[in-house]
């Protein structure tokens, strides 16, 4: 499968390990050697704001979405190739949604939690074929990827579901699995009651 655009969900703060910072840097070099340009959310601050950095100096396009509520205190990445201002976070995850060819979720807070899981939902139910991952450096998602497994065991989530979500340590395994066909989407043989 191949795809010019990622959208990367990812924190607004730079959190405590510096080697997130570094991660940053790994992704937008693995994204920018292959050609593959970035989508995300606008900012100019956190891991948001880093990532655009490096995938910009690496020659690579940044396109970033941003709420007017938000230009302030997200700081809207300005030197993005280009920055589109939207009215709510509605319109945000559907722009970044129509314009990404996949999504990767990497270490971040509740809105990247709410991000991933919104547009993993979708691909669950049909609603598009566009691969989603979760970058798990150095563990950050061990403890959700344990809560999906006891979704799985408790009968919430099936494991169609759960194959559906590429999980990976680095950026490059990353990009080599989303880069495979992703599984069919929800079918009706799938649905409770039938």
């Amino acid at each position: 499968m191949e795809f010019d655009r990622i959208a990367v969900f990812c924190g607004s703060r730079t959190g405590t390990d510096r080697e997130h910072v570094a991660l940053c840097e790994e992704l937008a070099l693995e994204m920018t050697d292959r050609g593959i340009d970035l989508v995300y959310g606008g900012g100019n601050v956190g891991l948001m704001g880093i990532l655009a950095d490096q995938v910009l100096m690496h020659g690579g396009k940044v396109y970033g979405v941003i709420p007017e509520k938000l230009m302030a205190v997200e700081r809207g990445h300005t030197a993005s190739t280009e920055l589109y201002v939207v009215k709510t976070m509605h319109e945000r995850k559907a722009k970044m949604a129509e314009m990404a060819d996949a999504f990767i979720a990497i270490p971040g807070g509740i809105g990247t939690m709410e991000e991933i899981f919104e547009v993993f939902t979708w691909a669950y139910l049909g609603y598009h074929e566009k691969p989603c991952g979760i970058l798990n450096y150095k563990g950050f998602y061990d403890p959700l990827i344990e809560l999906l497994d006891k979704m799985g065991n408790e009968g919430y989530l099936s494991q169609d579901c759960r194959d559906m979500l590429c999980v990976a340590e680095s950026a490059e395994s990353m990009i080599e699995m989303i880069s495979k066909p992703v599984a069919a989407a929800l079918d009706e043989r799938l649905l409770p009651g039938t």
